[in-house]
């Protein structure tokens, strides 16, 4: 019985972050990592489907209102990263982005 209690443990992310989204900001707008750990953002919108587009690692999501949208990555190199909202959301959409910090162990 305890291998399967190992297996769903082994299977969690490292870390769960979670990013609220509203026109025209993500909150926390830099999202600090750590390099080859696995990271779930869990990001819940208040008012509108936003998206979550981070090119660099090739994720896009739709953020529905009331309810939570998990993406799990597990960044393999330093750097940062820049993520943005991918539905147009009103006069301050052009502004509406973050960033990913990957950092070293």
């Amino acid at each position: 019985m305890a291998a399967p209690a190992l297996m769903a443990a082994a299977a969690r992310p490292d870390s769960v972050i979670a990013v609220t989204v509203r026109k025209f900001e993500f909150v926390p707008h830099e999202i600090n990592v750590i390099r080859g750990r696995e990271v779930t953002l869990a990001f819940t919108s208040t008012d509108f489907v936003h998206g979550f587009n981070l090119p660099d690692f090739a994720i896009r999501a739709d953020l529905v209102p009331g309810r939570t949208t998990e993406v799990t990555l597990r960044p393999t190199k330093p750097g940062r990263y820049l993520f943005t909202c991918d539905n147009f959301c009103g006069e301050g959409h052009d502004h509406m982005a973050g960033v990913l910090v990957v950092n070293e162990a």
